[in-house]
């Protein structure tokens, strides 16, 4: 019976220990705490999946539930964030003088992302920490070989959001899954910027 002792305090120690650990990271917010608009998408530059296609659904609904996610890791619990898209042009383009690659997306450096939205950020209370209009790009979006999963659809269309997020909501990239390069951003005028 004593030779027990011993576990079971150490058992102890490891689970108050794991709820110390768990208790110190700040809890972030919920994804249904981010609402994403599109205003006229059917007016958008470019969210096609094919040559001479109409705004593709499919894709919205992918950067939306995309930049939810990722906000989310990024706010504080309790926090809110309305983004509204007035305008995407996906990157890459297609190629109309081949018929058999009028579905493939043709990626390349003079085929960069550009997207503009408008955004308002608010604390727990409903007071408004920032907002304001941003313009989206990056004319290096493609320069980085090292990038895993660029094959992906809208890889890189997601990492310009996640670029903005990161830099307009001060993150580091330690509670988001996104990489450290940031997106230029252009704010118009009388708008709010943290760029530097």
């Amino acid at each position: 019976m004593k030779t027990s002792h011993p576990l079971l305090f150490l058992a102890v120690l490891l689970a108050v220990g794991g709820c110390q650990s768990t208790s110190s990271v700040a809890p972030h917010a919920a994804v249904s705490d981010i609402t994403v608009n599109f205003s006229n998408p059917e007016k958008f530059t470019d969210v096609r999946e094919s040559f001479g296609g109409e705004t593709s659904q499919h894709y919205l609904d992918q950067l939306s539930e995309h930049l939810k996610q990722e906000a989310a890791l990024r706010l504080k619990a309790g926090e809110k964030l309305t983004v509204t898209f007035t305008d995407i042009d996906l990157a890459g383009d297609f190629r109309p003088d081949n018929p058999k690659l009028e579905n493939v997306r043709l990626i390349k450096s003079i085929y960069a992302p550009h997207m503009t939205l408008e955004f308002k950020w608010q604390d727990a209370g409903g007071t408004v920490i920032r907002e304001g209009t941003r313009q989206l790009s990056d004319s290096a979006f493609d320069q980085d070989i090292s990038i895993i999963g660029r094959d992906q659809p809208l890889f890189f269309d997601k990492q310009l959001l996640d670029h903005w997020l990161d830099r307009e909501f001060n993150v580091s990239g330690a509670m988001g899954s996104a990489p450290q390069k940031k997106a230029a951003l252009r704010p118009r005028s009388g708008s709010s910027s943290n760029s530097n």
